[in-house]
């Protein structure tokens, strides 16, 4: 239902009318946040009757703002911005997340804004030090902070923020105290598979405590995070209700009846599609738009090969900003297949893409050249391939600074785990769409594109054929790698399972193939610490969420 101007008649007495502000909030943009935050507090009033507005964690500041909680002008902007908000709350109650100050201690805090004023404030308890969380840097617990339980309308509501609820003695003080309505505040990026773990989480703790569970969750990219919003409302029975529309700004709405404890949606849009691949797609392409949006590029760039990899990222760039606003470009070699260009050209003319081609060969003698006097002698090696990668790199990097815009990078997950990926070379540019992605996944994730929206995206040919770096004589990728099926189970276990070699070659791989794998992974650490960010979807990610040494003596 979308029109909610007027309560249902059916609905008892002891009701409240919640919205949930399910939106992005930018890091930083503290003047920006506030005045959204002020506008969607007036539209839960006036357009959809609510008694409560909840926002999500830290939404003045953004989430995470990392350092930035390290400079006291900024936490006392947050403050001045909290009594900014406050003061033009009227005729409904806002739950506002933010960074407290507290002398020498900061506080991942939400507060209760109602009458103008600030009424009460949260402190978070449970602080993620985990993964890609790094609060207990930046944050303090309160021992003295206790709960929050206030009262509107008759109705006691009481106040968590994000990862209080995955602790079950936050939840449980809170309805000790008289909490029958649990409001909670996230800031949870995507991860595949984790929305099944949180509604199981959300059915277990409104189960256990009879309350009911209000959750509203971030939108938004932000650098290597997407975070999806799918926020959801739990029955105090237990009963989880669809998640709305993921990777999408809404304010959604619901009335509560406190009777039964329990929700029905006025104003919701349930996600009518959380396969694996299609919110895959959704997080790739937001972050995508963000990451552009949020830096100040309208255009993007990519060197379009007529492989797997550029196809894919070709397809997504399209996707999340429009044909018009992505250059493709050719880079073809002494070694490049005719059938490469003619696939490139054929997923421009389909996409409706520019196309431009800049052979690389003149840059490369040029660096030939002038590398002559000390080459002389040497046998060509992996020296020359990576020449001209590095080639196509100056190239790409030109083109981006001479005309604007982003230029993206194709490299996948298995090639930056082994390193088969040139720096300075394939791995120039500001933004990796495929960085979480392994070699399989890229195989799948294109197959499912190609099922939705009428003609395919990417050119069956493409998906066809072998994969190949196209820097010798009838190169494919599997001239240097195992198969990439073997590849990535190998890689799957090691990163994202953190399995033991011993675990590995007692799965059935071969032990010598292990042990390669294992070795290209530690010896290509320096490689991916230089490497541009791009959106996380798995459990383990590199960059901030896998962090390894690059010099590094243990080799378990």
């Amino acid at each position: 239902m979308d029109a909610c101007n007027d309560k249902a008649a059916d609905i008892m007495s002891r009701s409240l009318r919640i919205a949930l502000a399910q939106y992005d909030f930018p890091v930083g943009d503290v003047a920006g946040n506030s005045a959204r935050i002020i506008e969607l507090a007036q539209i839960a009033r006036d357009e959809y009757g609510a008694d409560v507005v909840l926002f999500p964690e830290l939404a003045v500041s953004g989430y995470p703002p990392e350092d930035l909680l390290l400079r006291p002008a900024f936490l006392r902007e947050c403050e001045q911005a909290v009594a900014r908000i406050a003061s033009q709350v009227q005729g409904i109650v806002a739950v506002l997340g933010w960074p407290q100050s507290a002398g020498a201690v900061v506080y991942n805090a939400a507060s209760v804004l109602r009458d103008g004023a600030v009424a009460a404030t949260y402190r978070k308890r449970e602080l993620p030090n985990y993964a890609v969380f790094d609060e207990r840097r930046y944050f303090d617990v309160d021992p003295d902070g206790g709960n929050c339980v206030f009262e509107v309308g008759g109705i006691k509501l009481g106040l968590l923020v994000c990862e209080d609820l995955w602790f079950a003695e936050p939840l449980a003080a809170t309805v000790a105290e008289g909490a029958e309505l649990v409001l909670v505040a996230n800031a949870s990026p995507y991860e595949r598979g984790k929305h099944a773990q949180r509604d199981a989480l959300l059915a277990e703790r409104s189960r256990d405590s009879g309350a009911a569970i209000a959750y509203v969750n971030l939108v938004g990219g932000q650098d290597a995070l997407v975070f999806d919003g799918a926020s959801v409302v739990a029955d105090g029975s237990g009963t989880v209700h669809p998640a709305a529309l993921a990777f999408a700004e809404e304010m959604l709405v619901v009335d509560y009846d406190a009777d039964t404890r329990s929700f029905v949606p006025m104003r919701w849009i349930d996600d009518g599609d959380e396969s694996m691949d299609a919110l895959a797609w959704r997080a790739i392409t937001r972050g995508i738009q963000d990451y552009c949006r949020k830096n100040g590029f309208g255009k993007v760039w990519l060197g379009l090969s007529g492989g797997i990899d550029s196809a894919l990222v070709l397809a997504l760039a399209v996707d999340a900003l429009g044909a018009d606003n992505v250059t493709a470009v050719a880079l073809p070699s002494r070694y490049t297949a005719d059938l490469s260009n003619d696939l490139a050209a054929e997923q421009c003319r389909a996409l409706g893409v520019k196309l431009e081609s800049v052979p690389i060969e003149p840059a490369f003698q040029g660096l030939m050249q002038s590398l002559s006097t000390l080459f002389q002698g040497q046998a060509a090696d992996v020296t020359e391939e990576n020449l001209q990668s590095r080639s196509r790199g100056v190239i790409m990097m030109a083109l981006s600074n001479k005309f604007g815009g982003l230029l993206l990078t194709t490299g996948n997950k298995s090639e930056y785990a082994v390193g088969y990926a040139t720096i300075y070379g394939d791995m120039c540019g500001g933004y990796a769409p495929l960085k979480d992605l392994y070699k399989t996944e890229v195989y799948g994730l294109s197959k499912w594109r190609n099922t939705v929206g009428g003609a395919p995206v990417i050119p069956p040919a493409v998906i066809a054929r072998a994969p190949s770096a196209e820097l010798r004589e009838n190169q494919t990728d599997q001239d240097s790698l195992p198969a990439y099926d073997v590849l990535d189970g190998i890689l799957y276990r090691y990163i994202d399972q953190e399995q033991s070699r011993e675990d590995i070659v007692g799965a059935g791989y071969a032990p010598e193939v292990v042990d390669r794998v294992l070795r290209l992974v530690r010896t290509s650490e320096w490689k991916r610490h230089q490497a541009a960010p791009g959106p996380k979807i798995s459990r383990r990610a590199f960059g901030r969420e896998r962090r390894y040494p690059i010099s590094n003596g243990y080799r378990g």
